[in-house]
């Protein structure tokens, strides 16, 4: 296979990211044509066809195989530039998918040294967010380069380290409590009593309600509330019990706005950070942009998980 085009693999990535010809042209501030021309380029080259012409559109298998050497380059130029102290494009960025829970308490503190040093520098950062159990098939398709995840096993080519665990536990404001649980959350009344849940990924609630009644996969009533800080209000105004990270309902917890049901129960999610390895080596301390932001990561959750 001849050496790629940097420009083709950065009108695939803008492809992948924006899914039309015309958000991706705006991106690359090219003409739909040009953005055309360059994916045929790709496509002839490898002899395989990566885009489906779809509204929106998506990548196909060897789509997704190039976009992961795509994500790469565009990693390690990124990196080139900060050595040589050049600003980078507004279009490189790093790209890391993560939990909602992790984004709403420890992750932008582990970020923030890296993200205000970085302002200089010109780099971007998007964070992806979805389900923990999720964020890992990001980084298999290729659309990012490092994630937060429950996944133990490293993929072929990547890298892998512990986290620490968030430790779920179930809450309820006492107005909620005194008005529908007056006896509090048992065996006889967890089916009529509604439960908080983020979105239909989201089973913590079934989890800790197996947990603390021996029931195998019980029934909720349940309200979804796809917001881990709208969540949190939700519990507060009583709509329902929540569960939720006891790191992030510590303080209502402190101040009594939140009762915690069961105290020695909790749901305890083992987090991992997987990120791809770079082939290119880089000289600046620390090592690459995404080595730094792996770094980040595992110390601040070290410092708020334990």
């Amino acid at each position: 296979m001849k050496d790629l085009d940097s420009a083709d693999l950065d009108c695939l990535a803008a492809l992948a990211d924006e899914r039309s010809f015309e958000r991706a042209a705006q991106r690359l501030a090219v003409t739909q044509s040009a953005v055309s021309q360059r994916l045929r380029n790709l496509e002839a080259q490898l002899g395989q066809l990566l885009v489906v012409r779809s509204r929106p559109l998506r990548l196909t298998e060897p789509g997704k195989l190039l976009l992961r050497y795509a994500r790469q380059m565009q990693a390690l130029r990124t990196d080139l530039a900060r050595e040589l102290g050049a600003r980078t494009t507004r279009n490189e960025r790093i790209a890391i998918a993560v939990n909602a829970d992790s984004l709403a308490t420890w992750v932008p503190p582990a970020l923030d040294p890296l993200v205000q040093a970085g302002l200089n520098e010109g780099f971007g950062l998007e964070l992806v967010v979805d389900d923990q159990d999720f964020t890992h098939e990001w980084l298999r398709q290729g659309e990012v380069l490092g994630c937060v995840s429950t996944v133990r096993q490293a993929l072929r080519g990547c890298s892998v380290q512990p986290l620490g665990v968030m430790r779920y536990v179930a809450v309820a404001s006492p107005a909620f409590l005194r008005e529908h649980l007056p006896q509090g959350l048992n065996a006889a009344n967890f089916t009529t009593a509604p439960f908080l849940v983020f979105n239909r990924k989201d089973d913590s609630q079934v989890q800790w309600v197996s947990k603390a009644f021996g029931v195998r996969a019980p029934r909720l009533q349940e309200r979804y509330v796809p917001s881990s800080e709208a969540y949190v209000r939700a519990v507060l105004m009583g709509w329902g019990v929540g569960v939720a990270p006891e790191l992030q309902l510590r303080p209502l917890i402190g101040s009594g706005e939140l009762v915690v049901l069961r105290p020695e129960l909790s749901i305890d999610v083992t987090l991992f950070w997987h990120q791809w390895k770079l082939e290119a080596d880089s000289g600046a301390a620390g090592g690459t942009l995404l080595d730094q932001i792996g770094k980040a990561l595992a110390a601040g959750a070290r410092a708020a998980l334990g």
